[in-house]
């Protein structure tokens, strides 16, 4: 009876989460319904195929700069939209943190919990293991709360790119999330352990990441379950931005192709090269 009750609250909590992941994933695609955004209001369920972008490398896009009078409708639908996508962000925030607290139940031993942390992966979505860990990022701090909205990029110019948050924008090489978020860059590269990682669905494995050798900068990895897809969380898109020849940034990025549905590519931004990444809660270390 003693174990029981810890294994019925771990069983019943983890219900909870799944259940509030999908209401986030469906409020997010609500949030964005309107008439001129018809792309936007179809029901998306994310499958397998739909998913396969992880680590896939765009080609590069010619400059046209996006452009709106502040006073146009449309400009006030984007306010009223980046409302939304602040309350969808909420939700899904909630949704991380009760997938986190069943996992902090069952967490398996020679592990500790940790508070949440997030790797930017590249790789194959059927791959269980590769030797690309050093392309791998981690942001040790949710980036999203710590972001700044693709419309309030100017603020962040006249503070000379500082955020409120403490970090830098990096003009060179900027990442954006789901709702048309600047984030800070991820710290490269994934160190050396072994992590618990999870997609906030059906698996929760171990991460082992392996130092390079000597004269070698290749990491390899492995899961022990599951693959690289299987813990991807579908809600949290991101991507990589640099700069081409057609000198894009924020200002040439399209508000209106936010929020991005679960599962899908980020959208190309007019000017740069755009790398996507799976995101991956990290849960727990190895004691």
């Amino acid at each position: 009876m003693k174990a029981s009750l810890p294994s019925a609250i771990a069983v019943f909590t983890l219900l909870l989460s799944v259940s509030l992941v999908q209401f986030a994933t469906s409020f997010q695609l609500l949030a964005s319904q309107n008439p001129h955004r018809e792309k936007l209001v179809q029901h998306f369920q994310p499958t397998h195929e739909q998913s396969r972008f992880v680590g896939r490398a765009r080609t590069p896009s010619s400059t046209r700069l996006h452009l709106a009078n502040d006073n146009t409708p449309e400009n006030s639908e984007k306010s009223t939209l980046g409302s939304n996508m602040r309350r969808s962000l909420l939700y899904s925030t909630a949704a991380a943190l009760a997938t986190n607290v069943a996992l902090a139940v069952v967490a398996p031993p020679g592990f500790k919990r940790i508070p949440t942390q997030f790797i930017a992966a590249l790789g194959d979505p059927d791959a269980k293991s590769g030797t690309n860990a050093q392309e791998w990022g981690l942001w040790e701090k949710d980036p999203g709360p710590r972001g700044v909205f693709l419309q309030d990029f100017s603020t962040l110019e006249t503070n000379g790119g500082k955020a409120k948050a403490g970090w830098t924008f990096d003009k060179n090489d900027w990442w954006l999330e789901e709702h048309g978020i600047i984030m800070e860059k991820p710290k490269f590269s994934l160190p050396a352990g072994r992590y618990l990682v999870t997609g906030g669905r059906l698996v929760t494995t171990v991460l082992t990441v392996e130092p390079p050798e000597v004269g070698d900068t290749q990491q390899r990895w492995k899961l022990d379950n599951g693959k690289l897809y299987d813990i991807t969380h579908l809600p949290c898109r991101s991507a990589r931005y640099k700069p081409n020849e057609g000198n894009g940034s924020p200002l040439t990025a399209r508000t209106g192709d936010f929020p991005v549905k679960p599962g899908a590519e980020m959208p190309p931004v007019d000017g740069c090269d755009k790398q996507d990444y799976a995101v991956l809660f990290v849960i727990g270390v190895a004691t």
